[in-house]
């Protein structure tokens, strides 16, 4: 395990690596997740395999401390990232993110383009969220006020959440989760969507094709945004079918990838 101080107070992000190649490919989890739980088994996979890989926590997820003084907004979580980044002599990355993770990759790409040579979003969120009491999401989270969730709010979150999501959720500090909630429900200014179309690197968005078509899909094909739904899969996509996704990643990541048009459905 590797890390990196990422804040003036000496707060650190910590990465599982994969040694290979450059340039390297730097995963980021999603809400209440983990990199090394999401993303080992296909990081290693023979068509992925050989490439330096950094398997990265979010500040206030996973194995990365848990500052409660940090604001969690997506560019906060976004300049911690290229902390650590530059730290690790990473530039010009693939950068493969998941839900919460792939907001904070576009914002990244956006803020630090010297460390983002391509994305690779996996169902990430776009736009803004209406926050909504109940639902085991970051809507369910920003519905409740920092002062009810710390004060037990968080134990409706977990019932809602279920053993799965809970079993790396239960790592976040409590205000990292529920800040990184809300902020992700307002999303970033422009907003995400708008922000990915106007990037001029190659960029992938992959979603379970039950969920196609993906509202938007053709303002986004025509920015040079490549659509793929993935099958026989749910949200996290890389678990629920990991050969559609190694194959999908694998086709975004060849040169070939890099122009032309995406697909819109």
């Amino acid at each position: 395990m590797r890390n990196a101080v990422v804040t003036p107070e000496g707060d650190r992000i910590r990465w599982a690596e994969l040694p290979g190649e450059d340039p390297a490919r730097v995963y980021l989890h999603g809400l209440g997740a983990t990199s090394p739980a999401y993303f080992a088994e296909t990081a290693a996979h023979p068509l992925l395999a050989g490439r330096r890989s950094l398997l990265l926590d979010l500040l206030g997820f996973g194995l990365s401390d848990r500052p409660t003084g940090f604001p969690y907004t997506l560019e906060a979580h976004a300049d911690a990232v290229a902390e650590a980044l530059r730290a690790a002599g990473v530039s010009g990355a693939e950068v493969i993110a998941h839900s919460m993770g792939g907001s904070v990759a576009i914002v990244l790409a956006t803020r630090h383009p010297d460390l983002v040579a391509r994305l690779l979003l996996i169902d990430a969120n776009l736009d803004r969220i209406e926050p909504r009491r109940g639902a085991p999401g970051s809507g369910g989270i920003a519905a409740l006020s920092e002062e009810e969730f710390l004060a037990g709010g968080w134990q409706e979150i977990r019932d809602a959440a279920g053993a799965h999501w809970w079993s790396t959720m239960r790592l976040a500090g409590l205000e990292a989760l529920h800040r990184s909630s809300v902020h992700l429900t307002r999303g970033s200014e422009p907003v995400m969507r708008e922000l990915l179309m106007a990037l001029d690197i190659p960029r992938t968005f992959l979603l379970p094709a039950g969920d196609a078509p993906l509202p938007g899909a053709g303002a986004l094909t025509a920015s040079g945004v490549r659509v793929v739904p993935v099958p026989d899969c749910g949200h996290n996509i890389m678990l629920d079918n990991p050969e559609a996704y190694v194959r999908a990643v694998a086709a975004a990541s060849a040169p070939e990838a890099a122009g032309g048009p995406g697909r819109g459905e």
